[in-house]
């Protein structure tokens, strides 16, 4: 079981550090964390998780954008995606400016 993210600043050209991602299932929050300078977290997810079920990845982006003193339309990027399998690896990246982001299933 895994999951991993890479947030990526599109506007800057660059990995995003330094913004906050917790991981839901439901209202049960499963995880958090803060991305590191390669704009991924690391070692974040307690034994077991993230189980079969649909998920979210809520990202911080408007913290992250004003900490840059960048006004940003989205003041949180929301991620809902469904494990069908939770033995398989998940990535799930975010690529992201201050009016617009992309995702997609990675590998």
């Amino acid at each position: 079981m895994s999951l991993s993210t890479h947030v990526l600043d599109a506007s800057a050209g660059r990995p995003a550090a330094g913004v906050t991602v917790a991981l839901y299932q439901g209202d049960r929050l499963i995880a958090g964390g803060v991305t590191d300078q390669d704009g991924r977290l690391r070692d974040w997810l307690p034994a077991g998780e993230p189980g079969e079920g649909v998920h979210r990845l809520v990202f911080g982006t408007g913290a992250y954008f004003a900490g840059r003193g960048v006004k940003a339309f989205y003041p949180e990027v929301v991620v809902t995606f469904v494990i069908d399998d939770p033995g398989e690896h998940h990535h799930v990246p975010l690529l992201l400016s201050p009016y617009a982001y992309s995702t997609y299933r990675g590998s």
